[in-house]
């Protein structure tokens, strides 16, 4: 039984009700249930179908039907995809096949290599605990984080006419209604977040990332399996499980062959190597961007500091006249924190593989905690070093950083505390490595920078479903870049709603997505534009 779209008012209350009633029959009979949340795709909010799958759920707990839940998040890693649906904007849901096209399907697969997929259960967590420990970190929260807008246009919070806070959409309420849709939510980004973190990571998207974001033009098939030996030791070191086994070779020779319709080899015969040469082609950029998201997850919080940094870099580039070696320069805590947290704010949790519960504050202290395990950054006090670094080498990376004591001994007052400070520092063994990570999140701000574009060229207000096809066929006709996946174009408009760029307002034919006042004109999408290159590596 499935959900195929949300459920309107015309449908009447009987289709829930009957929904409802059968999904707590088979959990009283403790039946397993099985509920797909991924399609269609859309960050810090769920779809219609998943929404109507999961909200029995929270109501049978809430409403003691039956005592508890137990739901297991299963992340599936697929080699090649079995639909190109996920392509299309418009395709969301399965669509009926032929006798012909089923027995099509069938020659292609005895044809072709799909390669292979893996299923991995995540850790199973109980409903009943996670809705009391959600309703307690509501309680117990802090005062809320420093709002993006006022620091993309370079003014104060009180300068600004537009207010989030004024916003009723944005106010907290106490309606049973809002609490529901509040918590399925929390559930099923909590559910995607956990079986994203426990799916393994094939070897054609180890290999796609290199492509793209290391070796854009041409490698050597010598080198590339160096390189994929170098990323396949970075992936288990941060604890992920991989999808394959067997002999270097042969796992990239099979990587390559699942994406040779986007290559072109070469055979070397001096040197007896072979000349990988990737297709300058959008549909290669798309092939390659979506195998390789994969490594993002892996690798988000290395990726969010390396753009930090490169952030921090531009912005003294105009005061240091000749562009110095970037391990001489050091840059303070409070500065990383807070480019980290602006990155964070901007990017969706779903995208980043990180907890949508946990605090974003505490995600930019990991971030930058992280940076100095991996050896980008050295730990060092104003005028010296810090006493755990107390000679030239880098912290080990088999060390986990909460054992590494940044305290200082004479910091029992604070007018004795140092700053803590931070040197960039690439490690000696992964070459290349701060300039990978800066790379792995350009498919999503290259999109996100050319969205500026399109808010100055198209008229507002409009509806965000007409919005969404309109971005995307927008992304799609610009030369020389990537075609945008509808999860890409989803997550753009999210995240210029929660920076506060555009803004959905209520009207008689449904709500409507406003472009609000300040960048209306030149100069404010200038400044957005300007805000999102800083973190981009070209």
């Amino acid at each position: 039984m499935r959900v195929e779209q949300v459920l309107s008012d015309q449908d009447g209350e009987l289709p829930a009700a009957v929904l409802a009633s059968y999904v707590e029959e088979v959990l009283r009979s403790q039946q397993p249930l099985v509920v797909f949340l991924e399609e269609p795709c859309a960050p810090w909010h769920l779809s219609g179908p998943a929404y109507a799958w999961l909200a029995p759920l929270y109501r049978a707990v809430r409403d003691s039907a039956v005592p508890d839940v137990l739901l297991v998040p299963v992340g599936i890693a697929y080699d090649c995809t079995p639909d190109r649906f996920c392509r299309d904007g418009a395709e969301h849901s399965a669509q009926p096949l032929s006798l012909g096209a089923c027995l099509w399907a069938a020659c292609q697969a005895l044809c072709r290599c799909f390669g292979c997929a893996r299923v991995d259960l995540a850790q199973p967590f109980s409903l009943q605990e996670f809705v009391a420990k959600s309703l307690i970190c509501q309680s117990s929260m802090g005062k809320p984080l420093e709002e993006l807008l006022p620091t993309i246009l370079g003014m104060h919070s009180s300068q600004l006419d537009y207010s989030r806070a004024d916003d009723p959409e944005h106010r907290m309420t106490t309606s049973s209604e809002a609490e529901e849709e509040m918590m399925v939510t929390k559930l099923g980004l909590h559910a995607l977040s956990d079986a994203v973190a426990c799916s393994a990571i094939t070897a054609v998207g180890i290999t796609s990332a290199l492509l793209l974001h290391k070796h854009r033009k041409c490698v050597r098939l010598s080198q590339l399996m160096a390189d994929f030996a170098w990323l396949l030791e970075e992936t288990l070191l941060r604890q992920h499980d991989v999808s394959f086994s067997g002999q270097l070779r042969a796992l990239v020779l099979h990587s390559l062959a699942l994406l040779r319709a986007h290559l072109t080899l070469y055979h070397l015969a001096p040197l007896g190597d072979v000349l990988v040469v990737v297709k300058d082609s959008a549909e290669t950029q798309w092939e390659l961007s979506r195998h390789s998201t994969q490594l993002v997850p892996v690798f988000a919080s290395e990726a969010v500091g390396a753009c930090a940094i490169r952030a921090l870099l531009l912005e003294l580039l105009p005061f240091l006249g000749e562009a110095p070696c970037p391990s001489s320069i050091t840059f303070s805590e409070d500065e990383l924190l807070h480019k980290i947290l602006a990155l964070l704010q901007l990017l969706p949790p779903s995208l980043l593989g990180l907890k949508p519960c946990q605090p974003l504050d505490c995600q930019s202290q990991d971030v930058l905690d992280k940076l100095t395990l991996c050896g980008l950054l050295e730990a060092e006090e104003e005028g010296e070093r810090y006493l755990c670094d107390v000679s030239s080498r880098r912290c080990s990376r088999t060390l986990h950083w909460t054992s590494l004591d940044f305290s200082d001994s004479d910091s029992d007052s604070n007018d004795n505390h140092r700053k803590r400070c931070f040197r960039v520092s690439e490690p000696k063994d992964s070459p290349g490595f701060l300039l990978f990570f800066c790379h792995l999140l350009n498919p999503v701000l290259v999109t996100y920078v050319r969205a500026v574009a399109f808010l100055e060229q198209h008229s507002w207000p409009q509806p965000e479903a007409t919005c969404a096809r309109a971005l995307q066929q927008f992304l799609a006709e610009e030369d020389g870049l990537e075609c945008p996946m509808w999860s890409l174009v989803l997550s753009t408009l999210q995240s210029f709603k929660n920076i506060g760029v555009l803004k959905e307002m209520p009207s008689p034919s449904g709500p409507l997505l406003h472009l609000v006042q300040p960048f209306c004109s030149s100069e404010g999408q200038g400044k957005l534009r300007a805000f999102l290159e800083q973190f981009l590596q070209l």
